[in-house]
């Protein structure tokens, strides 16, 4: 399945890691999306590299974690980088 599996988990990723982290992001649902896509490759590299588990490997449990993982990081950073640019 390899990325479209962590693109699936991504998206889903994305809405958890929102629910997660509430508060109020610019670019809405679209924004929140995009983190989320990326977030599931994020998450399924970080499992593979450093972890030696199969990252996003298919629709289980360990794979949406490590989605979720990589969405979280990625929204964070967001936040770091939206945040000092307004400021």
């Amino acid at each position: 399945m390899g990325i479209l599996s962590w693109i699936l988990f991504g998206l889903i990723a994305g809405a958890v890691a929102k629910v997660i982290m509430p508060g109020k992001d610019p670019g809405g649902i679209i924004v929140t999306i995009i983190i989320g896509i990326l977030g599931g490759l994020l998450g399924g590299w970080i499992g593979t590299s450093f972890f030696g588990s199969d990252g996003v490997s298919g629709f289980n449990l360990a794979s949406f974690i490590w989605a979720v993982i990589g969405s979280l990081i990625l929204l964070i950073l967001y936040r770091l980088i939206f945040h000092r640019s307004r400021s």
